[in-house]
């Protein structure tokens, strides 16, 4: 049982690619047994002696190892676990694990790698259509950190079907098998750290966010050039002048030394800085002096487990062997060879690892066991041993994909994509001694997508609150949001009118309408029913004009009454005879029929108002009309047109000429009705619009004025003839009675045609009520109410000899 390490420090070694060969420079390729070195990525194998081969990318140069801290405990962690495999473990009985080390340098290094991994013991890569049972220096590949680097040597890779598993690069394109079909990793994808850091935005309401993805990169010395600071410049002005209060950085840690320096000589401030995996626990970058008072730091990265054994192991001395080891003063002496300063190093930061936890070094040592289950159940390994065969990388790769085995509390699988979803943590960074640098306030669950606080956060804001980062403040209940500008979260908060509402769940930029029965106050969220308005018997308008119609209803019966006890006296055959009862019966249905205009409008209540009063006032007005013209005709047309006359009385003129206008109305009030509906409807009180008036439908006035034109017309008809009547003989003499049942008729008509015309609140309907009544009450008081006081008052005067008399002395004025 041995262990082997070869190290390939600073790879930058010629290539020979002649028919495949790949074969680094001799004096840079080292052998130390038992040293542990620097390391980063790594890469596995075994051979046909029982030894497994395990390769490690990305180490840092030691002339920068200020900035490897976690690279080299990285390495530490690869050591841990191959030392822990081979001597602690039933993993593997029979079989050692060895690893090379190989530096990278973030990007820099990545081709020559990967072609020496790839390439036989002899170096040689032979050029072939079909790799299945190519046998490479190494059976598996762990590395490297970052996405770019590590889909390079995924390239190359996924064309062996040599297993690569990642522990820090989490790029989705590493999810696409048809590409990347070797390609694992021990680690969630960036959706799942993307969908964490929305979450945790979405939980502190911001929604105004600077995400900063490419920064300068300097150059190995740390040093930018002149552009390079201009343009560093220019994003800490831009950073400094933005009303964002919360920025996402995904650079690598390798360019964040130079911007921090920067933020803080621009003094910025208040700010919640919200770190991407490759930084989020970075024991350097949290050293940097005054970086705590530029804000608050958040940072997402993969849960914390404890490994036992490992922060006393990261400590413990390297183990050189003598004759491998080169002096100091040689060319050949690196920080693989000589570690000390590393170490002391190592020492410096011990404390900040140790109590931030095993994070991402658990995926490293997950990833190491997840290639040794792999080659156990390949190798068919038994308590005691395991078969001898050759391992072909497709193979491995296939038993990889099936592991599934608990590991320090956690349950090591790869789902569909290659991925381990491990449960993700949100970290503040803390500065008081003796706590953990790296303090978990809350866990995300990648497999339910969920956000789970557990700790509150010390914001760098006065009194501990939660700072705001928003374009614009949240509107207030019943506020619309109308875009500024061509980010949705800019906005101007606008106060919904009466008559609409804002549902925010539905559509947060335009305050909807409410249905037409329905109403809302200024900033309402919701629509509540108008109140109905129409006649009902408790209000005083509605009392009074139904007082006036119970005084109509019963004078008129009074008057019809008299007239048919005197219906046969010459003061009754004067005024018309059975043409009067013919206007008192059409006048007393009239006002029983007044209670239609109050309560609720119906169908036939509508019809009511539209065809009933109409015919009934039309009955009046004509036979009034007819009347005053037939007297006319009797006194002074009668010896002029004799032959007309005579044709008039033969064929009952006024009665023809009544049903005549009769049926004219009739014809017009049905062809009204059977245009336009007349359903009752509602409509808004101008007044007030919560209050919904329900009437008769809209189309029942433009009848109703044309109705009352002609009724209008007709009574200034009756108002000539009337006129021209006023010498006639005093029983006979109408005119000042219809003058003034004309005139009230027109006065009254005009002014409902008026209101009608300008007003479309509830008042129409009582002032129709209001019209309709009195127009009755005219004709029934104003034309035969003298004639029932002549009736029973001067009964003297209701005689035959009293109006021959009155009529022989019209005829001897006429005659002088």
């Amino acid at each position: 049982m041995g262990l082997w390490i070869r190290t390939l420090w600073h790879l930058f070694f010629p290539m020979q690619l002649l028919t495949g060969l790949a074969e680094p420079a001799e004096n840079l390729d080292f052998f130390l047994p038992g040293d542990y070195l620097l390391g980063g990525l790594f890469t596995l194998h075994a051979n046909a002696k029982g030894t497994s081969h395990l390769t490690i990318l990305q180490v840092p140069s030691c002339e920068e190892y200020e900035m490897k801290v976690l690279g080299y405990n990285l390495m530490q962690a690869m050591r841990f676990a191959v030392e822990e495999i081979n001597n602690h473990s039933s993993l593997l009985p029979g079989v050692q694990l060895g690893y090379e080390i190989v530096d990278i340098c973030y990007q820099t290094n990545n081709v020559q790698p990967v072609l020496y991994f790839l390439t036989q013991p002899d170096y040689f890569l032979p050029i072939s259509k079909d790799y299945s049972y190519y046998i490479p220096r190494v059976v598996a590949v762990i590395g490297p950190d970052n996405s770019e680097s590590t889909i390079t040597v995924a390239n190359f890779l996924s064309l062996f079907l040599l297993p690569q598993i990642t522990y820090s690069a989490n790029s989705d394109q590493l999810r696409n098998k048809r590409l990347y079909p070797a390609m694992l990793r021990t680690m969630p994808s960036a959706t799942h750290h993307i969908e964490a850091m929305v979450q945790l935005m979405l939980h502190f309401h911001w929604n105004w966010i600077v995400v900063l993805e490419v920064l300068p990169t300097p150059q190995a010395n740390q040093f930018l050039t002149a552009a390079e600071l201009k343009q560093l410049d220019s994003i800490l002005l831009k950073l400094k002048q933005s009303t964002a209060r919360v920025v996402v950085i995904f650079s690598p840690e390798l360019v964040l030394h130079n911007f921090f320096h920067g933020a803080l000589y621009w003094n910025v401030t208040d700010t919640v800085w919200i770190a991407s995996e490759s930084w989020s626990i970075d024991p350097v970058l949290h050293n940097l002096p005054g970086l705590q008072s530029t804000g608050t730091f958040l940072g997402i990265t993969i849960q914390a487990v404890t490994i036992p054994g490992f922060s006393e192991f990261r400590l413990r001395p390297t183990e050189a062997t003598p004759e491998r080891q080169p002096t100091k003063n040689s060319s050949r002496a690196t920080c693989n060879q000589e570690c000390d300063a590393c170490l002391n190093v190592t020492k410096t930061f011990s404390s900040i690892l140790t109590l931030s936890g095993e994070r991402v070094v658990y995926c490293v040592y997950s990833a190491v066991y997840a290639v040794a289950h792999a080659l156990h159940n390949l190798l068919h390994c038994g308590r005691h041993h395991c078969t001898k065969k050759t391992v072909y990388p497709w193979q491995l790769l296939k038993e990889i994909r099936k592991v599934n085995f608990p590991l320090l509390s956690n349950q090591i699988f790869f789902d569909e994509q290659g991925d381990v979803p491990m449960r993700l943590d949100v970290v503040q960074w803390q500065w008081l001694r003796k706590q953990n640098p790296f303090q978990s306030v809350a866990f995300y669950f990648p497999m339910q997508q969920a956000l789970r606080m557990v700790g509150n956060i010390s914001w760098h804001t006065e009194d501990n609150t939660v700072p705001r980062s928003m374009c614009s403040k949240s509107c207030q209940q019943g506020q619309s949001k109308k875009s500024v500008g061509i980010h949705p979260c800019c906005f101007e908060c606008i106060d919904c009118q009466p008559g609409t509402f804002l549902n925010q769940t539905a559509d947060e930029y335009q305050c909807k309408s409410c249905p037409m029965s329905m109403w809302s106050n200024p900033r309402d969220t919701s629509c509540f029913r108008r109140k109905l308005a129409f006649l009902q018997w408790h209000e005083v308008p509605t009392i009074m004009v139904a007082m006036l119609a119970v005084l109509g209803f019963l004078s008129t019966l009074a008057i019809l009454v008299i007239f048919w006890r005197n219906f046969q006296t010459p003061m009754v055959r004067s005024a018309g005879g059975p043409m009067c009862i013919l206007m008192l019966v059409p006048l007393l249905l009239a006002f029983g029929m007044m209670p239609v205009y109050v309560g609720q409008p119906t169908v036939p209540t509508c019809i009511c108002r539209q065809a009933f009063f109409t015919l009934c006032y039309s009955v009046c007005i004509s036979c009034i009309t007819v009347r005053s013209f037939q007297i006319v005709c009797v006194f002074k047309m009668a010896s002029h047109l004799p032959r007309a006359y005579s044709f008039w009385v033969r064929y009952h003129g006024p009665y023809v000429f009544v049903v005549v206008i009769t049926a004219l109305k009739g014809v017009i009030i049905a062809s009204n009705m059977l245009t336009t509906p007349i359903n009752p409807m509602g409509h808004p009180d101008p007044e007030d619009p919560s209050v919904m008036i329900l009437s008769c439908h809209p189309n029942y006035r433009n009848g109703l004025l044309f109705n009352t034109s002609m009724d209008l017309f007709l009574s200034m008809v009756g108002f000539i003839f009337a006129y021209l009547g006023k010498e006639l003989p005093t029983n006979y003499n109408e005119a000042k009675f219809i003058t003034l049942s004309m005139t009230f008729s027109f006065t009254s008509s005009v002014s409902l045609c008026t209101f009608m015309s300008v007003y479309n609140g509830v008042l129409v309907t009582i002032m129709d009520l209001l019209v309709t009544v009195l127009n009755f009450l005219a004709i029934s008081l104003g034309y035969f109410g003298p004639k029932c006081y002549m009736i029973l008052f001067y009964p003297e005067r209701n005689t035959v000899a009293y109006f021959n008399s009155v009529i022989q002395g019209y005829t001897m004025r006429k005659s002088l």
